[in-house]
């Protein structure tokens, strides 16, 4: 299994240590009094969102993560150990989800983000906390507080620019491994793609990610085919790019299906901006091409492109279209050649 994109992890805090009940005793010194410490506090588990990842297989094969507990005081005032926290490390784009699958606790969008699942127990105070002008001898101490238990769920919605839609064998994972260099299975049987594939896209001296989704059929949100398991992986892209097959027999036919699931699937899929493509042109005379594009244009009421992703025929232009669709802030700009500046002298 090379992607995972949900998973249910078990996580628990660590229990604050108890208090001590202890008295000073030294030769010499009558009435030493109370010296019990405090209880060390208890681990806490946090989410951070790191670079490098882009799936959660980790926690398949581990999903249990207990923080350590921190130690109980001692004597002669000395506060117990704290207990050490867990960092669960999880891909840029991570939800956290309560134990409905429904409740998101956090959403992990930034490299470096942070969120506390569950806050480790305080310790317990030593009897030395107790003591008072009336009560010089206090024979109790608070025990520490318990950790906390709890479910969650751990949802990966891939962080892209662009999403790709369309029907099994409409030329998404073509078109990615035309324009990448990522290099997604490719065959002429449908669902060959069967989990989400990324992609840098470079055009005009900028660069984009592209994602490329398995291909929906009529009936996904019922369950049909893989179903609706992956359009959560565009829900935060900028714009969506519609591959429509030109050699299907009914482009106009494909274009509604995949609308209405976007539809069914609800929240605001259906409504992000789209740039429709008739694809494999590279199979069609000019005469056939206006054709097609004139009849999709008319059920869509919307422009239609023309593109091949496999003689990469109007490629440029359409990743033109989708660079003007994102916001220049979600850029990044290639990195500058360092070829021409000097390298420093070597040292040992």
């Amino acid at each position: 299994m090379k992607f995972l994109d949900l998973t249910k992890v078990c996580i628990r805090s660590g229990g604050g240590g108890g208090g001590c009940v202890s008295f000073r005793r030294e030769k010499f010194i009558e009435y030493g009094g109370p010296d019990g410490g405090d209880g060390g506090n208890g681990g806490s588990v946090w989410a951070e969102a790191v670079e490098g990842l882009n799936t959660l297989i980790d926690f398949r094969y581990q999903q249990h993560f207990f923080a350590k507990s921190g130690q109980a005081g001692m004597g002669s005032g000395r506060t117990g150990a704290r207990g050490d926290d867990i960092v669960l490390r999880v891909p840029v784009g991570t939800e956290i989800m309560d134990e409905d699958q429904e409740t998101v606790i956090a959403d992990l969008t930034e490299v470096g983000q942070r969120f506390l699942i569950a806050k480790g127990g305080n310790g317990g105070w030593g009897n030395l906390h107790f003591k008072s002008s009336t009560n010089q001898a206090p024979r109790r101490a608070n025990p520490g507080q318990p950790g906390i238990e709890r479910t969650i769920w751990l949802r990966l919605k891939l962080i892209a620019d662009v999403g790709l839609l369309g029907l099994p064998n409409a030329g998404k994972s073509t078109f990615l491994a035309a324009t990448s260099n990522a290099r997604p299975k490719i065959a002429d049987y449908p669902f060959t793609t069967l989990y989400p594939n990324l992609g840098v896209v470079g055009v005009d001296g900028v660069e984009f990610v592209v994602a490329d989704i398995p291909g929906l059929i009529e009936g996904a949100s019922e369950g049909r085919g893989l179903g609706d398991l992956f359009l959560g992986h565009v829900e935060r892209c900028a714009v969506l790019l519609h591959l429509v097959d030109g050699t299907s027999g009914d482009p106009a036919k494909d274009y509604e299906t995949i609308i209405g699931e976007l539809e069914a699937y609800g929240g605001v899929l259906a409504d992000k901006p789209r740039i429709t493509v008739l694809n494999k042109i590279d199979t069609m005379d000019e005469e056939e091409r206006a054709f097609l594009k004139e009849e999709l244009e008319t059920a869509i009421g919307a422009p239609v492109m023309l593109m091949s992703g496999a003689s990469q025929e109007n490629v440029t232009e359409v990743l033109r279209a989708l660079r003007s669709q994102i916001d220049d802030n979600r850029l990044r700009q290639k990195q500058a050649e360092h070829e021409d500046e000097e390298e420093a002298p070597w040292q040992p």
